[in-house]
């Protein structure tokens, strides 16, 4: 078959991927090399998209109850259920949860049933915990949420600030492009993070600086600027206005932002001596109680500098999302409406007589946390989820969870069969996965790019676009919502976008609003706004100037019981929730457990041996994470993954240890500065499990489970007895092997073709043996011998490659350390070129980077002691 061009489904970078569907659902993916956001690039999650498109755990038929229904009593019944509830208790009674892994024209319809015919604005997104900060400081600054800054700019750039971005990890194409403005112009790099990650420690500066130290950083940056001379007094006095007083009532310090003089100076310096300055901003500046006014901070230096709307400046806030730029231009928020407008009378008025909607809804409606609060307080009784899950995602979720259980009727649209949130739903609705749909996304830079379908619909799988339709129609609104295609609801969405808009929004497409369902089909990948939409200095509030805004830097309050600040955030080969990424073996491979990164010193203070279980407890839950000791960490502050859910452990869940903090402006939750304390957590027997069956395990204290080759790998600890009847095949031949001084036990079962079914090695005070070799045992070719299974090792002497390093080609640190000292590698594109490691998506190269680090202080060690 041909090759398809679509874009990836992960992250804001939006990049465009050329896709080939074979036979039985494969494809092959490369990176589409015509695309303007990665030019044939892709990420390590991008590049093994190929792994996750499989049925496996699908959701294909509408469920009532859990059984399986029909899509019209599936249909009737949410409509029934959303109609009496408003009838009877008002349109405020009911709210819808989305995401951003809808696509534009999904986002549309919901909003506008929401909104435009229900009435009310209960509905909100999972952007809002990623990037609502970010939307309201361009709001209060720009008049609207307008990303000022193309992905060029990088390139542009002389001076890159990271605030609160993992970039290497979260958006290695970002990193690529950075690292070749590196090489090219020698541009300087500062991040601006609290821990030392594989991002932080390849920059030329990196400020360490306390969490939520943000606004008092950029704040005394900005003093520190104006103090010598470097403001930009002309942009200011044609397109700015500042508050009375502003450089007056000025505050914040490096000392209150945690950062040396030293380094404070080092970036005074740049900051006014380099005119061609990108600041690029990301969750950990976002997702704080402050994160509104971390954005404005950010901006504030821009527009005082007059560093923005010119090649190679601005401040770029990069979302997480694919498609959370779409969701917001059409009003995916409860705190707008579409196409960029508010809830002025003048807005709301524009809105249903473009929509001839019965009602509009008067005001914002509630924002996720505040939703959820609602519907355990009984206030919203119907709830609607849409591709998302919030009983992982959002903070406190066990309070989430229990508001789900009290909720009168939740539905869930959903690809995946079994997920945390829809372990609550009354109605379960099958919508398409990415590989089945069709429709636009908008990308951080304003790119808006074509999602197309790969394979045909499995089962009785529908557009999200169509079940809100239909849902719609059942309400009784069915001429509103009668679109046929993606297309047709893409023309009415563009032509929202210019009407009575008059110059007002910068958000105008209405010029797409014409196009033929030929040129929707072959549509090629447009910005809207242009490279820089602020070039010419004009602004979308009413007086066309941008508007400083007054920053103060705010003490968070915590409780002396939990003296631990508590961090959260990805890993680089995982996504989300792992509804997708869990599906490949490969991207499980870098890191399989959920660890929670403790400085050394603070690990012994509280006893944590490095490898060990620990319980990690907030005020109002806990959570179990394998311990690892870093020494990027600051000390007094851990870091946990986000990723882990019911359906990959019973452990690890970090969002249950967050709080219900928020931005007072924005409503983004504060994921970044928690309060907890860290204990060890003791067992009486550790194990692992390789196996083609998922087993029982109500037993065990600490599990997680991961894709590995054919099967899966458990990584399992416990107490008391081992019920290892429930874990293993009852089927099968087995052996085994039993050292009753170390109490191991080892356990091997082979299916009648000789094939390995599963492996349990278990220990209650011994070591185990590496997994590598066993997990290849799975494979459907190979015939284990026994003696070598149980001994957990291939006979006779094999290397050892190490914790892997470079997913993409399956390279590992001892397997680099080896190629590096014995061929003289001095460099990363050396080793590239010599063991293919970080070739591909460029996201291990910081890590390579830090192996050579390694070989070459070991190499001066010796030097030195031969002296």
């Amino acid at each position: 078959m041909n090759a398809i061009r679509t874009t990836c489904p992960y992250c804001g970078v939006g990049c465009g991927i050329s896709a080939t569907p074979g036979a039985n659902r494969s494809v092959d993916i490369a990176g589409d090399l015509e695309h303007p956001a990665n030019a044939g690039r892709l990420c390590s999650k991008g590049t093994h998209l190929a792994e996750t498109v499989g049925l496996e755990g699908r959701l294909l038929y509408p469920e009532i109850q859990g059984a399986r229904s029909d899509w019209d009593s599936a249909l009737t019944l949410v409509a029934d259920r959303f109609s009496r509830t408003i009838a009877k208790h008002g349109p405020d009674s009911v709210a819808l949860y989305v995401s951003g892994q809808l696509l534009t024209e999904d986002y549309y319809v919901a909003n506008k049933l929401m909104k435009g015919f229900i009435g009310s604005a209960n509905i909100d997104t999972n952007s809002r915990l990623c990037m609502a900060s970010a939307v309201a400081a361009h709001n209060r600054a720009f008049g609207e949420d307008i990303v000022p800054c193309s992905y060029d700019d990088l390139a542009a750039a002389d001076l890159i600030l990271l605030v609160g971005s993992n970039t290497a990890w979260c958006h290695p194409v970002i990193w690529q492009q950075i690292e070749a403005a590196r090489a090219a112009r020698g541009s300087k790099l500062v991040v601006i993070d609290p821990r030392r990650t594989e991002t932080a420690a390849a920059a030329d500066l990196h400020l360490a600086i306390r969490p939520d130290g943000d606004v008092a950083l950029f704040n005394a940056l900005l003093k520190a600027v104006h103090r010598r001379g470097a403001i930009d007094e002309d942009y200011l006095a044609a397109h700015v206005d500042l508050p009375d007083d502003f450089w007056a009532n000025l505050t914040g310090s490096p000392q209150e932002a945690g950062v040396s003089s030293e380094d404070f100076e080092t970036l005074a310096e740049w900051v006014c001596a380099i005119p061609r300055l990108v600041t690029l901003f990301s969750q950990g500046a976002n997702q704080s109680v402050q994160g509104t006014d971390k954005g404005n901070a950010i901006i504030n230096l821009h527009l005082a500098t007059g560093r923005i709307g010119a090649p190679g400046a601005g401040p770029f806030s990069i979302t997480g999302q694919p498609n959370a730029m779409g969701g917001r231009e059409v009003g995916g928020l409860a705190s707008m409406l579409a196409a960029h407008m508010g809830f002025s009378e003048e807005e709301k008025r524009t809105a249903q007589d473009f929509w001839q909607s019965p009602t509009i809804a008067p005001a914002p409606g509630r924002k996720a946390v505040d939703m959820f609060r609602d519907i355990y307080d009984g206030k919203i009784k119907a709830l609607w989820v849409m591709a998302t899950n919030p009983a992982v995602s959002m903070p406190d979720a066990k309070f989430v969870r229990e508001a789900l259980a009290r909720c009168d009727f939740v539905a869930v649209s959903d690809v995946m069969h079994h997920t945390d949130t829809g372990a609550y739903a009354d109605v379960k609705l099958p919508a398409l996965a990415w590989a089945e749909k069709d429709g636009m996304v908008t990308n951080s830079e304003r790119v808006v790019s074509r999602q197309r379908a790969l394979f045909a619909p499995p089962g009785e799988a529908k557009p999200d676009w169509w079940i809100i339709n239909e849902v719609a129609a059942h309400m009784g609104f069915g001429k509103a919502f009668a679109a046929s295609s993606a297309a047709d609801i893409f023309r009415e969405y563009c032509a929202q976008t210019g009407y009575r808009n008059d110059g007002q929004r910068l958000l105008d497409i209405s010029s797409w609003s014409e196009i033929s369902d030929a040129d929707y089909a072959a549509w090629r990948p447009r910005q809207w706004g242009g490279r820089s939409p602020f070039a010419e200095g004009r602004y979308s509030t009413a007086n066309g100037r941008a508007q400083m805004i007054a920053t103060e830097p705010k003490a968070v309050c915590h409780d002396d019981e939990f003296p631990l600040r508590l961090n959260s955030g990805r890993y680089r080969d995982q996504w989300h929730t792992m509804t997708r990424t869990g599906l490949s073996p490969t991207l499980s491979q870098h890191l399989r457990e959920p660890l929670v990164a403790i400085h050394p010193d603070d690990a012994a203070r509280f006893d944590i041996a490095d490898g060990a279980l620990t319980r990690v407890t907030a005020a109002h839950a806990a959570a179990v994470f394998r311990a690892l000791h870093d020494p990027g960490q600051r000390p007094g502050e851990l870091f946990v993954p986000m990723h882990w859910t019911d359906q990959h452990g019973n452990i690890g869940r970090a969002n249950m240890l967050a709080d219900q903090r928020v931005d007072p402006i924005s409503g983004q939750p504060g994921f970044k500065n928690g309060d907890v304390r860290i204990a060890p957590l003791q067992t009486d027997w550790k194990a692992f499990l390789v196996t083609r069956e998922k087993p029982e395990l109500e037993d065990a204290v600490y599990w997680t489970a991961g894709a590995v080759g054919s099967g899966l790998l458990y990584e399992l600890a416990g107490q008391g007895a081992v019920n290892v009847e429930a874990l293993l095949p009852s089927a099968g031949q087995r052996m085994e092997a039993f050292d009753s001084a170390r109490g191991t036990r080892r356990i091997a079962v082979m299916d009648d073709t000789g094939r390995l079914a599963a492996a349990l090695f278990l220990t209650r005070s011994g070591e185990l043996p590496s997994r590598e070799w066993i997990i290849g045992q799975l494979q459907p070719d190979e015939r284990p011998d026994n003696l070598a299974l149980l001994a957990g090792r291939a006979p006779g002497q094999i290397t050892d490659s190490g914790p892997t390093v470079c997913v993409c080609f399956n390279v590992g640190a001892k397997t680099l350390l080896r190629g590096i000292a014995e061929q003289s590698l001095a460099d990363v594109d050396a080793v590239g070129k010599a063991l293919s490691a970080g070739t591909n998506c460029g996201s291990c190269r910081p890590a390579i980077a830090a192996l050579l680090e390694q070989v070459e202080q070991r190499e001066g060690e010796i030097a030195i002691a031969a002296e």
